[in-house]
């Protein structure tokens, strides 16, 4: 092995995977974690800077760190959210509605419908505007069809962040990060390990419309859903703050719900144009991220802009001179929705950005690398190599840099052994590596670790750790599968 991989564990090491392993038990348990968090991270933070006072303030520089990393998901649900109170109101969103209504006539139809229109978006897009931008237009029709909202979450979540950001075949970003590590070309890992890809997503995706075919079936009003939700205690351990009982409202409204929306001056003739201008808009948005090679972060921005410029353009058609009150409310009603679901993800992530890169950026320049890449890169140098094994720890790896919620971040640690268990065994460093990009990106891209799960599980209003604890089965049986298809190609 390489010297980078020859890794000394210290009293840190120790010290954060027991804290990891606590969490996991505490989430076993449905109790609440944040409290469990903010306690290892006054420890690490005491132990690795040898003081007590480092351990208060790391605790703050921890959460400071996550809040930052977790800006750009809670601004585009806020605004994301803010629209569709708006299209609510005015009621553009039924309008919206009734040409689909025709397509998704059963769950069943709509499940597939809403994940492939979610896969294909992700490929061009990436998953993170695609789930604002599919979100805000299919689910209540979805909804409206008879699927239930954990079944909607499961298809965005499954084909966008798990089998399109996983594979990534045409913006190419994780596999360009492997590759790189693992000095090959992106092409080459596509190429021959495209049956790996193909694989995990297809038996991914065919389990979790199996194993929950019957529930799927199963109605649920959106008004009733958002009552529930409001009774129902969201685990903090899965990011998501309880829910205020007063609450009676899904961020996007539907044709269901039992309470009257506030009927504008304006209302018909604004429900009217802006159920022409908000499909036009993110239709040239689609077409402008194209054009100009947008993606990421960029591609995000210009789907949450262009909601809120609806969402004020949707004020001054229907209110008028009470415009200004009404964008100030849908901004303040979209930000209370989007903190009150990540107040408490916000700790949770600060204690696992510390298993990534993150812990340079709170705990200081002196500590390098992430805890979890370190307990990684031990486990590797430990173990006696051939192909077979290889692949396992290459998908376990992978997996386990992904509990930080970041699946990129383990992209670098997964191609490098690639390259390494490629030498040292004769076998594939191509689908090697892919192995490690699909336990990375489908754990920590935001399809298990529930803290990565927030975007899909607050736009379709449902508890990410029971939208992770769904996605469960699901997933390892496509991780089994796809280290299976490795094997027959490593032979």
């Amino acid at each position: 092995m390489p010297a980078s991989a020859a890794v000394v564990l210290t009293p840190l090491h120790i010290l954060y995977l027991i804290g990891v392993l606590t969490v996991l038990a505490v989430m076993v348990l449905r109790r609440d974690t944040p409290i469990v968090c903010v306690l290892f991270l006054f420890l690490i933070g005491a132990v690795g800077l040898r003081s007590f006072v480092g351990g208060i303030q790391t605790v703050f520089c921890a959460s400071l760190y996550a809040a930052r990393e977790f800006m750009e998901i809670i601004a585009t649900i806020a605004l994301v959210t803010a629209l569709s109170k708006c299209m609510g109101e005015l009621g553009s969103d039924r309008l919206l509605m009734e040409p689909m209504s025709k397509i998704m006539k059963t769950p069943a139809r709509t499940w597939w419908l809403l994940g492939i229109t979610m896969f294909l978006f992700s490929l061009f897009l990436w998953p993170s505007p695609s789930v604002a931008l599919v979100g805000a237009i299919m689910i209540p029709f979805a909804i409206r069809a008879g699927l239930s909202p954990l079944a909607a979450a499961m298809a965005m979540n499954l084909f966008g962040h798990g089998f399109a950001l996983s594979y990534d075949v045409v913006i190419q970003g994780a596999p360009a990060i492997s590759a790189a590590a693992a000095g090959i070309s992106a092409a080459d890992i596509l190429s021959q390990a495209g049956p790996v890809f193909l694989t995990m997503g297809i038996v991914t995706v065919l389990a979790a419309f199996i194993l929950n075919r019957s529930s799927m079936s199963k109605p649920v009003r959106i008004a009733e859903h958002a009552r529930i939700s409001g009774k129902d205690r969201f685990d903090e351990s899965n990011s998501a703050a309880k829910q205020d009982s007063s609450i009676k409202e899904h961020p996007i409204s539907g044709p269901n719900d039992t309470d009257e929306p506030a009927q504008a001056p304006d209302s018909r003739r604004a429900a009217r144009i802006m159920a022409v201008c908000i499909p036009a808009a993110f239709l040239l948005d689609i077409i402008s991220m194209l054009a100009l090679d947008l993606n990421g972060t960029d591609a995000t921005s210009v789907v949450s802009g262009t909601a809120v410029l609806l969402m004020c353009l949707g004020a001054v058609l229907g209110f008028g001179k009470q415009s200004p009150e009404k964008v100030t409310q849908y901004l303040t009603d979209g930000f209370l929705f989007a903190i009150r679901i990540f107040a408490p993800v916000i700790v949770i992530g600060a204690f696992f950005f510390l298993g990534g890169s993150g812990i340079s950026q709170i705990l200081g320049r002196d500590f390098g690398n992430g805890i979890l890449n370190d307990w990684a890169l031990w486990l590797a140098a430990k173990t006696p190599l051939n192909p077979y094994i290889a692949a396992a720890f290459q998908l376990f790896i992978g997996c386990l840099t992904g509990l930080d919620g970041s699946g990129f971040s383990g992209l670098p640690l997964t191609g490098a052994l690639a390259q390494t268990f490629g030498a040292a065994t004769q076998a594939s460093v191509p689908i090697l590596a892919a192995l490690g990009q699909i336990g990375a990106i489908f754990v920590g891209g935001g399809t298990i670790v529930p803290w990565g799960l927030i975007p899909v599980a607050a736009i379709c209003n449902v508890n990410p750790v029971e939208l992770a604890r769904k996605n469960l089965a699901p997933v390892l049986t496509g991780l089994f599968a796809a280290f299976l298809a490795a094997c027959f190609m490593l032979l």
